[in-house]
């Protein structure tokens, strides 16, 4: 999951930063309401961490901004902001959530997966697909209750295209997601990882087909038809 994280102080955007990457998640960083307000920019994130007492513009002028332009992803507001009147006007005008500061990053991080399970249409952090059970919270990859080793990519790229299970991933949104790994994370690496889970999966009821031209699908593997009486 990539996410935005918008907030003014450098102290507390750092450790915030840090706290979400060790979940596993890309997070870029943003210091003021103007650059966050940019055109195009956060079509690039699933979920976005947002400050309302920024420099140069308001986060909630940011926030109404995302929504007037379609931006559908979930939004958590953090502020110092603690008045009832505060919490409402930033619900009712775009947020998910709101959490005030100061705060438990255990809660910060809890929140940010309730949003993550509801924007995917999930109850708890499970993903599955067949007989593969994927623990998206303690990062483990299960085959019928036996765990299957992944590296931390293979993981990654296992838990992109399992969310999206029936669905083309576009081969550009895998590298983009997954450049947060290393710089410079390309579409050839794309197929090679894509490769190495083909032959990790090749027994375990699930296939990763290619669509050409957009990117590539994993759904549950079909049986072969069974054979017509003699």
């Amino acid at each position: 999951m990539r996410i935005l994280l918008v907030e003014d102080d450098p102290a507390l955007s750092l450790g915030v930063a840090r706290a979400l990457q060790r979940e596993g998640w890309h997070v870029d960083t943003l210091g003021d309401g103007a650059a966050a307000s940019a055109e195009g920019l956060i079509d690039q994130y699933d979920l976005a961490v947002l400050d309302l007492g920024l420099p140069r513009r308001d986060g909630m002028e940011v926030l109404r901004t995302w929504r007037g332009r379609g931006a559908h992803l979930p939004v958590l507001i953090l502020s110092a902001r603690d008045e009832l009147s505060d919490r409402l006007q930033g619900l009712d005008g775009g947020a998910d959530d709101y959490l005030v500061k100061p705060f438990d990053v255990p809660e910060l991080v809890a929140r940010i997966r309730a949003l993550q399970r509801r924007a995917a249409g999930r109850i708890d952090d499970r993903l599955v697909l067949g007989e593969l059970e994927l623990d998206v919270r303690h990062r483990e990859l299960r085959y019928r209750g036996q765990r299957v080793h992944l590296s931390p990519r293979e993981q990654a790229l296992t838990e992109l295209l399992m969310a999206r299970a029936g669905r083309v991933v576009p081969k550009e949104h895998i590298v983009s997601t997954l450049s947060s790994w290393e710089t410079d994370f390309s579409e050839n690496s794309v197929e090679v990882y894509i490769h190495r889970l083909r032959k990790r999966f090749a027994d375990l009821g699930v296939v990763i087909r290619t669509v050409r031209g957009f990117g590539y699908l994993m759904e549950i593997e079909a049986a072969a038809p069974e054979a017509p009486p003699a």
